[in-house]
């Protein structure tokens, strides 16, 4: 039975209840999504015949712990969320792939020719070039396909959907041609190094893994080259409480130095002590050394030093909080979290514009609408955009409510930790 046949018998229903972690109701809804997803693909390839269509999803991530850690090679806690990227596919005997994105124009790729060019960085192009690059390298006979995607990840959200694109295309490769041999972690290793060389990106290994792996994923980036990476399965339907995340609408266009600054100042200290990254030195390296400090790096850059050690530790608390199926430790870890964030961190708002201080306000209507009853914090990169609050579904419609009457209709999502990471519906 072809794939549109199951998903009109519903006979993927209880796979879809599980993937999305949602209600009946839910269920339906994202089974008619998949259905819809089958017959437009069918329309844009003039293609009627539905056998050996695959249909293959990667979520969105949300970051928890470890806020502006990663890239100093410390410890982070993330999660795939119940938004993804789906697509239709189906192989073409042919070298081509073909991809057509929903609102894109439909990108052609020849398996032939996959060197890196400078020109396509920054381009859909240039990571599924990437991608299928580093399949060959590993000894696979990648062939050509065509898939139709559609996505409900939010854009400028903080949940990176260039991630989430990352993992889809490599699991549908794992899938087609490499008899799903490949790990997740290894497919998302896969999506950095395009990302990192045919992209142009210098980014991190957090996104991609977190789509790649699913439900809570605890990192250790000490060793960048073969990262620690658990899969915490924590039951999140079952404590009650809703994930949002809140967009304040800022502007990310002017905020590169103030993302620069960050790493930066962080890297000085680590300098002053002839290393890399923090995470070669010991927290105590800091603290018996503050005045020699402050006259080479600056009272922020040990700030943000002194945030990215409690945080680092944070995330593992976190983690193990989970473990152990305590959930309030974990929204009081958070909230910690959230504190660090603010006071030494200092990325809710840019000095450079203080009057824009959307995340401070987003952050103060958390503590009057939640009190001690949920966990809130900065999210993703900070100084604009968006914020994250785990909210007791008691207090749901409220949340809701205040923060939309603040920040505008639409502006407060309510998601769920999706349990599996890339895979295929079948």
């Amino acid at each position: 039975m072809d794939i549109l046949q199951k998903l009109l018998k519903n006979d993927c229903f209880e796979q879809i209840k599980m993937i999305y972690n949602t209600d009946e109701k839910g269920t339906k809804a994202y089974t008619e999504r998949l259905i819809t997803l089958v017959k437009t693909y069918c329309t844009i390839f003039d293609d009627s015949n539905t056998e050996n269509i695959r249909i293959f999803s990667a979520p969105g991530r949300t970051e928890i712990g470890g806020n502006h850690t990663d890239h100093q090679r410390g410890c982070v806690l993330a999660a795939g969320v119940n938004l993804d990227i789906v697509a239709a596919v189906k192989p073409n005997n042919s070298d081509i792939i073909k991809i057509k994105s929903d609102g894109y124009d439909m990108i052609c790729i020849d398996l032939k020719q996959l060197e890196q060019n400078k020109q396509e960085e920054g381009t859909t192009l240039s990571l599924v070039k990437g991608i299928a690059a580093y399949f060959i390298k590993l000894g696979y006979n990648i062939k050509g396909f065509n898939a139709f995607m559609t996505s409900n990840v939010l854009k400028g959200s903080g949940l990176s959907s260039s991630a989430a694109f990352e993992v889809l295309f490599g699991t549908i490769l794992n899938g087609l041609y490499c008899n799903n041999e490949q790990s997740a972690v290894k497919i998302a290793q896969i999506g950095q190094y395009a990302e990192n060389v045919y992209f142009g990106k210098p980014c991190g290994l957090m996104d991609q893994m977190a789509s790649s792996v699913g439900s809570f994923v605890a990192i250790d980036f000490k060793e960048i080259q073969q990262p620690k990476v658990e899969q915490i399965p924590f039951d999140f339907a079952a404590v009650n409480h809703a994930l949002c995340i809140v967009d304040t609408g800022g502007n990310h266009a002017d905020l590169t130095p103030d993302y620069a600054a960050v790493t930066a100042e962080m890297k000085s200290v680590a300098a002053f002590f002839g290393k890399e990254v923090l995470s070669e030195l010991s927290e105590n390296d800091i603290y018996q050394n503050i005045s020699s400090l402050r006259q080479k790096c600056g009272d922020r850059a040990i700030l943000r030093t002194i945030h990215f050690f409690a945080d680092s530790r944070k995330a593992v608390q976190e983690a193990e909080a989970l473990k152990n199926n305590d959930f309030e430790t974990f929204k009081k870890l958070v909230l910690s979290s959230g504190i660090s964030s603010s006071t030494c961190l200092q990325n809710v708002y840019s000095t450079s514009n203080p009057q824009e201080q959307g995340l401070s306000l987003a952050l103060a209507l958390c503590q009057k609408i939640l009190g001690d009853k949920g966990a809130y914090r900065v999210h993703g990169g900070g100084f604009a955009g968006t914020i994250q609050a785990f909210v007791p579904m008691e207090l749901l419609d409220t949340f809701h409510n205040e923060m939309e009457a603040a920040f505008g209709k639409g502006k407060c999502y309510i998601l769920s930790i999706r349990p599996v990471g890339g895979i295929e519906i079948a």
